[in-house]
């Protein structure tokens, strides 16, 4: 075997020199068969005999041998070894150019190539990107929708290709979305639909491509796979289930996508996703809840989710998921309350309807999302609504968990959660009993704390409710307030340049406050305060100006 190769590759030199089209024929069929019999070693003889600069000239649509060639190059490139020769020698134009041609034969070894020798190199496929592959693809797969080998090629280029970021304003202008979902209807077998899935996902990340895919119809036919498979028993039934249902989520997350299938909450995909929430399946349930929290991405719609009585559906389904209960529903379930109570209308409508007690029956769970989003609905209903933030802040069992994840180090999302959820209660409920409860769990180290972020709106949040701790009882507050370093942490954001304009104002009115306890008073007189807010009187911000003035009287007079 090792001998004919040898020959086949002399004789090839030879075939190629002379232009013999026979003799050289002979020689690539030798070469394939040792290819089959094996690749590494063949491929590695084959580097090493120099031929590979032989074959740019040899890929013409013309030349009788074009489909071996690219055969062999589609061989040899299975080896990772041979992706780079294979670039130097000059062989990814001529492949490309090789596109255009109508030969069934050679567009399907060209593809083959080109797949292998850019497997795994976004460098590579960049540059067939740059190269203009994408749209001639497109019509390869609209011309050759007949040919099986010729359809899976396209896809599979279109799925390695898809995930680089650069290739969606090219898919985009094309009609890809039209060519796939023609394809996906036509598609009985399981696995033929799986690898249509695979294109489908990465592309559906473009919020242009979307609203394409829904325009093409793709909705009709995932709701169509979803009522096939919902009850069937089959590990590939659920596996389209998940794949049709995600995919469905994945189209709601463009705005215009998204409203497109709202129509005003009338349309029918809408009013079909909303019955997947009381589903038994747990994958339709998670994919309910998702389409909800996407569908109510804007006001209008959350108004009329929450006027039509969504959100007795999702309670119904959070309290199915309290004991044992599955995670991802939980999540997704509390992310739609989440949305849903963002416009200010709905959040006594919500409250009215009991949301609340339902979520605090997820305070014992120990999973970070569900955390995360408990946190944040209840944050988002508090908001403006005084006495539900009452009822809360005074709610022991709730704060004590509240300051617990204050410390959740690990999981700096929860922690930042539960901060800004602690200040919210003070800061709606303006509340004494609040105050206190929060100061007896321990909460207002954390506050403190929570006055340093990264983030001003955090940092804002903080010290308006410090403001209002100090202002409604300073008394119960004061060792809280020293423990914490307060006024060393006021005197920081004061002298630090980068401050908010708000921050600044803020920290201000919070020391002219403190100044009611003689310990805090003590604080600030050690650390020479009138100085730095005697500089804050030029302050480019005229209310930081005029708050400066005010605070360094207030420390004059009280000096």
């Amino acid at each position: 075997m090792a001998d004919d190769l040898c020959g086949a590759l002399e004789k090839l030199k030879l075939a190629s020199a002379e232009s013999g089209v026979d003799s050289m024929a002979g020689c690539l069929d030798c070469l394939l068969k040792a290819l089959a019999h094996n690749n590494a070693e063949t491929s590695e003889k084959i580097q090493e005999s120099g031929v590979l600069s032989l074959f740019p000239s040899l890929l013409t649509p013309q030349n009788a041998c074009t489909p071996k060639v690219a055969n062999i190059i589609a061989e040899v490139a299975k080896n990772e070894f041979m992706r780079n020769p294979c670039v130097g020698a000059g062989l990814v134009p001529p492949l490309v150019q090789l596109l255009n041609c109508k030969d069934q034969e050679i567009l399907l070894q060209t593809g083959r190539a080109l797949g292998n020798i850019c497997y795994d190199s976004h460098s590579l496929q960049a540059q067939l990107i740059n190269m203009g592959v994408i749209p001639t693809l497109v019509k390869l797969l609209g011309v050759h929708s007949q040919n099986a080998a010729l359809t899976e090629m396209c896809l599979i280029a279109f799925g390695n290709l898809a995930e680089l970021e650069s290739s969606k304003e090219q898919f985009a202008a094309t009609n890809v979305a039209e060519e796939l979902v023609s394809l996906f209807r036509k598609q009985v077998e399981h696995e033929k639909k799986e690898v249509i899935f695979e294109v489908l996902a990465p592309l559906a990340e473009n919020d242009t491509i979307k609203l394409q895919l829904v325009e093409a119809g793709l909705v009709d036919c995932l709701l169509d796979v979803v009522d096939e498979t919902v009850n069937g028993e089959r590990e590939e039934d659920m596996a389209e289930l998940k794949t049709a249902s995600d995919l469905m989520v994945l189209l709601l997350l463009g705005d215009e996508s998204m409203q497109k299938l709202f129509e005003g909450g009338q349309g029918s995909v809408f009013q079909r996703v909303l019955s997947w929430v009381p589903s038994n399946n747990h994958q339709l349930q998670l994919a309910g809840a998702l389409a909800i929290a996407n569908f109510a991405r804007n006001d209008g719609n959350c108004i009329h989710m929450v006027d039509t009585g969504i959100v007795q559906k999702l309670l119904d389904l959070l309290e199915r998921h309290v004991e044992e209960g599955n995670v991802t529903v939980q999540h997704a379930a509390l992310s739609a309350l989440r949305n849903l109570a963002i416009p200010v209308v709905n959040k006594w409508k919500m409250l009215s309807a009991g949301v609340t007690d339902v979520v605090l029956k997820f305070l014992p769970s120990e999973m970070p999302p569900v955390q995360f989003k408990l946190l944040g609905t209840l944050r988002m209903l508090i908001d403006t609504q005084a006495e539900a933030a009452d009822q809360l802040g005074t709610n022991m069992k709730l704060v004590e968990r509240l300051v617990e994840w204050c410390e959740a180090k690990d999981h700096a999302g929860v922690m930042g959660e539960s901060n800004r959820l602690l200040s919210a209660l003070i800061r709606h409920s303006k509340s004494k009993d609040v105050i206190r409860t929060i100061i007896q769990a321990g909460g207002v180290k954390h506050l403190v704390t929570m006055a340093t972020s990264e983030h001003v709106i955090m940092q804002n949040e903080a010290l308006v409710a410090l403001g209002l701790i100090a202002a409604l009882d300073l008394d119960s507050a004061e060792k809280d307030f020293e423990g914490a370093t307060l006024v060393q942490v006021l005197h920081k954001l004061l002298s630090d340049e980068h401050s908010a304009p708000e921050i600044k104002y803020n920290s201000m009115i919070l020391i002219c406050t403190v100044l009611g306890s003689e310990l805090l008073h003590k604080e600030v007189q050690s650390l020479m305060f009138l100085d730095v807010v005697a500089k804050l009187r030029s302050h480019e911000n005229k209310t930081v100006a005029h708050q400066a003035s005010l605070t360094e009287q207030r420390l004059t007079v009280q000096s």
